[in-house]
């Protein structure tokens, strides 16, 4: 009853007296129209109000707090002058400019509607704004949002994407620009990585992406900060998410300004969740804690020299779901039966017991980029980071307070590329890289370690050259790797201690064009081969694997992977309200590398576990992403969104284990009238079928996989002005009728239900936006 009054409170509003709504966001990018290539630090200000910012590296921006009316927008960039470009606001507006920059003339401007992912420049972003509404969510769950992605979980607050089938050491995350260095291996190993942090979120297709990742066969994740705004007075964001299951409280903070001596941004995230819950129990020791921390700094010394520093700390506690883990065959057998985990507690608790993770994640970044001139510019780039992992068992004689697994693992990556632009539309960019990786295992867990000490380095070297010829783009790139590393490993209970050396050289070509057509219509197609060598865990990892609550055998004569991937997508604007977006791949990959389930269980003085073991076989893998977005009358749009992927195991004949079932989400959302209290108000309801997995056959797994189910959501939420501030309360309810289910990427889902219903309450204030 309380859902439908608060339903009632905000159509109520809608018949309040309309006002100047001035809570709107201008946002977009600003691309070269010759090249087709990102223009970063160009300026951007609207004239009447003089608010203004500077493009990313992305070519991305976004001005907030617009008020509805007729502008002028002017456009700044080194080597030009001044343009300007009248634009009608009266909605949240996307928008690419396609800047003809030799000519010095504006050519074109797309006005998209007020979802970030209907502009043509990219399909695959979520925008500042959603990631503070989902701030409570981890980086993967946030994800999801887009087309084509889902989520490999072990429990709650445990999750990694799943990109077009592909996921954990295949899909490269970058985080401010730089890779993510951690301990990988394992769907318990979540990226340490603050969603707060970043200005946009997205993911990369095509040749660009060989300038990112050396060991990557997936898409390229991008958490980017972005640039700090060129208003001089300070700016806040303070930001607060109560859920219900779980209990959790989600604080952040931002302050950014451009002071004299520098502009600095400052970003603080804390969390606290306790035990969640399905409909009927206490899913015991399933809560987390984080205290994060980033801090930016730019300074541009002229012009043409630009400079950026970066730090952030990424600080959790996760507890793992005791009912996981079991003292012996008989009750393993018993479990994977049972509807409510052993050791459920009927309490509800914020206190994290083993077994549980402390995973603490520093990254230190300095970028310097140098404009030689309106069409050269170099830029270098320095990333440090330590994480050090923690993983406690329950231990007997007292000693569960001792770490099971601690790791310490140190990476250094440089990197200096250079960009030629010429002026009969060639672009060239080319780029050399050092990455080095130490791990080391502390010493005192009396425990052989899991992943053995070891040390990487890798130089690498890449090149992408790109033509425009009107209409038409074309690309073709390619990206060698040396990788040379070493492990030190105890063999048996012996104390000797063995080292084995490992050298891979991998390439990558890829090959691409993209046509667009006026505004209505984008086009792309990429073909791209690329090699993978095996990661440590995958050749020596040897024990339990406790995240997992499962037992982990790597195999140390593992063959590279190889892989061709031909993919084409399509952004068609059908009519003027009507947008539809698909795409479509082939992935075919000899040596595929794959975590098989045995079909005996091993029983250990820790206790009684399930077994995995690193195969190879050949595979292919293949899917669409399709969506469609429609607005039926002004303000209200529907969207709706399908994913299918297939995989086959071409030398056994079977399907791939571990590949996301098919997906139905749709979305309903009515944006109502402002009013002289309240603007920005909407009403959302949605829902997400996911199908059964039922490719899978008996042997390849435990337990067969769980039935197919369909969830509803409610979002709500308007924002109400104070002068120069203002304050966003929105209500999300996930799960509406608390449905009873398992969802077949969740590791967990031998032991125990998903989460129940969950309504999160969000309250956000901005100054100065």
């Amino acid at each position: 009853m309380r859902i439908y009054f608060i339903l009632s409170l905000f159509l109520l509003i809608s018949v309040t007296s309309i006002a100047q709504e001035c809570s709107y966001t201008l946002s977009g990018y600003l691309v070269d129209e010759d090249s087709n290539t990102p223009l970063e630090y160009a300026g951007i200000i609207i004239s009447e109000t003089q608010q203004g910012v500077h493009s990313d590296s992305t070519g991305y921006f976004e001005i907030t707090n617009v008020c509805a009316g007729n502008y002028q927008i002017e456009f700044s960039h080194i080597g030009c002058e001044c343009l300007n470009q009248q634009l009608q606001i009266k909605r949240d507006t996307v928008v690419t400019f396609y800047l003809h920059h030799h000519a010095e003339l504006l050519e074109e401007v797309v006005v998209r509607t007020n979802r970030a992912d209907l502009s043509t420049q990219t399909s695959t972003s979520i925008s500042e704004g959603d990631i503070s509404k989902e701030s409570n969510k981890n980086l993967s769950d946030l994800l999801e949002n887009i087309t084509g992605v889902s989520t490999l979980k072990n429990g709650s607050g445990i999750s990694k994407p799943v990109i077009h089938g592909l996921y954990g050491n295949r899909i490269a995350i970058l985080n401010n620009g730089i890779a993510q260095a951690g301990q990988q291996w394992g769907n318990d190993h979540a990226p340490e990585i603050d969603p707060a942090s970043a200005q946009y979120i997205s993911v990369i297709k095509g040749a660009n992406a060989l300038a990112y990742s050396s060991n990557s066969l997936g898409s390229i994740v991008v958490v980017d900060g972005g640039s700090i705004t060129d208003n001089t007075n300070l700016q806040a964001n303070l930001n607060y998410i109560y859920q219900t299951n779980g209990r959790g409280h989600t604080f952040n903070t931002r302050l950014e300004q451009n002071g004299k001596w520098a502009a600095w941004r400052y970003v603080g995230t804390l969390k606290k969740i306790g035990d969640t819950h399905t409909p009927n129990h206490f899913l015991t020791n399933t809560g987390k804690g984080e205290a994060n921390i980033s801090f930016q700094i730019e300074k541009k010394f002229s012009t043409q020299w630009h400079n950026k520093f970066y730090y952030s700390l990424f600080n959790t506690e996760i507890g793992v779901l005791r009912g996981s883990h079991i003292g012996n065959l008989t009750d393993l057998e018993t479990a994977l039966a049972r509807s409510r985990p052993f050791f459920t507690q009927d309490e509800f608790s914020y206190t994290l017991n083993p077994p549980r993770q402390e995973v603490k994640h520093h990254l230190l970044k300095f970028e310097s980029k140098y404009f030689i001139n309106d069409l050269q510019s170099f830029r270098f780039q320095y990333g440090g980071q330590l994480n050090n992992r923690k993983e406690f068992d329950i231990r007997r004689g007292g000693r569960s307070e001792i770490p099971a697994m601690s790791l310490n693992q140190f990476s250094h990556f440089l990197e200096g590329n250079y960009n030629l632009q010429t002026l009969n539309n060639w672009q060239l960019k080319t780029g050399l890289q050092f990455r080095t990786v130490d791990n080391a295992n502390e010493p005192g867990t009396g425990i052989i370690p899991l992943i053995p000490r070891f040390n990487s380095y890798t130089p690498s070297v890449f090149g992408i050259l790109q033509k425009q010829n009107n209409q038409w783009l074309f690309e073709v790139g390619g990206r060698y790797d040396y990788r040379f590393f070493w492990v030190k490993i105890q063999e048996g209970t012996s104390s000797n201690i063995v080292r084995y050396d490992h050298q891979f050289h991998n390439y990558a070509f890829s090959t691409g064009a993209k046509y667009r057509d006026s505004s209505n219509l984008k086009a792309s197609f990429n073909l791209g081969y690329m090699q993978r060598a095996p990661e440590v865990n995958e050749l020596y990892a040897s024990g339990l694997h406790q995240g997992v609550s499962g037992i982990e055998e790597g195999d140390r004569n593992l063959q590279q992977e190889k892989s061709l991937k031909a993919i084409g997508s399509i952004d068609w604007n059908i009519q003027e309200n009507t947008l539809l977006q698909a795409t479509a791949y082939y992935h075919y990959i000899d040596d595929y590398i794959y975590l098989q389930p045995q079909d005996d269980f091993r029983l250990t003085i820790r206790g009684a576990f399930p077994v995995f073991i690193y195969e190879q076989t050949d595979a292919a893998l293949y899917g669409a992403d399709l969506q469609l977005t429609y607005e039926l009358i002004p303000n209200l749009e529907l969207v709706t969104k399908y994913a299918i992927v297939r995989g086959k195991d071409r030398v056994n004949n079977n399907a791939i284990i571990n590949l996301p079932s098919d997906n139905l989400f749709t979305s309903l959302e009515w944006r109502l009238p402002s009013s002289d209290r309240f603007n920005d108000t909407y009403i959302s309801i949605n829902g997400r079928y996911v199908w059964q997995q039922d490719r899978i056959t008996a042997e390849q797994d435990f337990v067969a996989p769980p039935e197919a189910y369909y969830l509803m959501g409610l979002q709500m939420g308007t924002s109400l002005p104070f002068g120069t501030s203002k304050v966003d309360v929105s209500l999300t309810v996930d799960n509406l009728f608390n449905v009873q289910y398992r969802d077949y990427l969740n590791r967990l889902r031998y032991f125990a239900d998903e989460m129940g219903r969950n309504v999160s309450l969000r309250v956000n204030y901005q100054l100065g936006h």
